[in-house]
């Protein structure tokens, strides 16, 4: 089949889902065209369905007439899965208009929402109703969008990712086909999990429409300091310490090296820097939470007299400083490390995983594997130690780099992957997924039998090969 008749497909879909849900000049289409970070590509067209049956008509017209489509929510991502390819042959179906929050139910604590409702939206309605979607990210994804990626943040430690908090789906395949898969229960041990194969797998199965997701009690209460540790030894006692301890009420666990932390204080003079002049090596985020109100409970106390106890028991060695402080004005820190490295000069963002236990050693290896061949790239560490996440930060001002950027993030990327994931039985996309920007690693890491599962269940869900960027089998 040739390619389609831009003109002749652009007035079907206007009559399939009406005119303004279809998008076709090129002003309009350059937003849907363009990735966060990664993937730019050249659009057919953008149809933006607002009910799941149009979504089913849009995918069963794109199927017959030999269309690929990739499915887009927020385009947030950050491995080039949400935009189209260079051919301007591809279909953009956006989920910006499936925007409803169907339901919350305080008693079965769950929201029904749509695959285009944004994280914000689930935050402002939950707020209302003392609950929260306890999925935290630095981005505002879609429902569908954290689904096909199975986002995680910050909180993973507590409460986990998206596939520990999804219920039920609504997914429609690439024929048309509407899968319901829409359920609250908790608790059903009848064979496979069927909703999961949709999770993480970048809308290549499928297109997520509708959504039953977990949410828990709005807590009371939050307590945060930072946390001085002269080495990474020392964070990993610091975790170990406060599970044991404080293991109930334990939310995140946040580590930031010296070298990510300082372009902080640099480029966003309006935030407090506790340490002076001096930055230790690492610094953690520690925050508790808890329904109990303070008059119960008070988390600043039980942060202030754990954390004394352990350094004054011995337990605490390498442990440099303690600074409680308001839990807005430390995640404000926390949440500029990303911004404030880009003043830095060239950044290539690795989105790593090791066991807990191998973090301290992989940062160090890969400072090691770097320094001899690159010794003007700086490594930059930081993100989700409680949960074996570090975005590594690979940056080098552009003036004392003996190549291109792009030649060099070649070069570098798979010495990173490679340590992490054969040195390290790691992941080189943590929380990221899967896209043309690491579809190569994907390819050389997944084991064959893995792909060869993924080919069969493409091979039943899209036969035609007609959704997204990327493949899995």
């Amino acid at each position: 089949m040739g390619a389609p008749d831009r003109a002749e497909v652009v007035r079907s879909l206007r009559e399939l889902v009406g005119e303004g849900a279809v998008l076709a000049e090129p002003h309009e289409l350059a937003r849907y065209e363009q990735g966060w970070r990664y993937g730019q590509g050249k659009a057919l067209a953008a149809v933006r369905p607002s009910r799941t049956e149009d979504v089913a008509r849009v995918l069963a017209f794109a199927s017959s007439q030999g269309i690929r489509v990739v499915p887009q929510g927020a385009n947030t991502g950050l491995v080039g899965g949400s935009t189209p390819d260079a051919s301007g042959e591809m279909l953009v179906l956006s989920l910006e208009r499936l925007s409803r929050i169907v339901a919350i139910d305080a008693v079965d604590r769950s929201v029904t929402a749509e695959g285009g409702v944004l994280l914000s939206q689930l935050e402002t309605a939950l707020a209302e109703q003392g609950m929260m979607f306890p999925i935290d990210l630095g981005a505002d994804p879609t429902v569908g969008g954290m689904i096909a990626t199975n986002a995680a943040g910050t909180r993973v430690l507590r409460y986990g990712d998206i596939r520990q908090n999804l219920l039920g789906l609504e997914v429609v395949l690439a024929d048309g086909t509407v899968l319901d898969l829409m359920t609250t229960l908790r608790k059903n041990n009848t064979g496979l999990d069927a909703k999961q194969v949709f999770v993480g797998t970048s809308g290549v199965f499928g297109i997520v429409t509708r959504a039953v997701l977990r949410v828990v009690p709005r807590p009371a209460q939050r307590a945060t300091a930072l946390v001085g540790a002269a080495e990474g030894a020392s964070v990993l006692q610091l975790l170990s310490h406060l599970e044991q301890h404080l293991g109930d009420v334990l939310s995140a666990f946040e580590v930031v090296s010296a070298e990510s932390l300082a372009p902080v204080f640099r480029y966003q003079p309006r935030l407090r820097n506790p340490f002076g002049a001096s930055l230790p090596p690492y610094t953690v985020l520690v925050e508790l939470s808890t329904t109990l109100p303070a008059d119960r409970v008070s988390l600043d106390d039980l942060l202030e007299t754990t954390l004394g106890a352990m350094i004054e028991g011995g337990a605490g060695e390498g442990i440099t400083d303690v600074f409680p402080g308001k839990p807005a004005e430390l995640w404000d820190i926390r949440h500029h490390v990303s911004e404030s490295l880009r003043h830095e000069g060239e950044v290539l963002g690795l989105d790593i995983s090791v066991p807990r236990s191998s973090m301290p050693s992989f940062v160090e290896a890969a400072r090691d594997l770097i320094a001899p061949d690159y010794p003007f790239v700086r490594v930059c560490d930081f993100g989700h130690w409680g949960d074996g996440g570090v975005h590594l930060n690979l940056v080098w001002k552009k003036e004392d780099a003996p190549r291109p950027a792009p030649e060099l993030k070649a070069e570098l990327q798979p010495i990173i992957y490679d340590l992490a994931v054969t040195r390290f039985r790691g992941s080189f996309s943590a929380e990221h997924g899967i896209g043309p920007h690491n579809q190569a690693f994907y390819d050389r890491y997944t084991p064959a039998l893995v792909k060869e599962v993924c080919g069969l269940l493409k091979a039943r869900l899209d036969p035609k090969g007609r959704l997204g960027t990327t493949r899995l089998g």
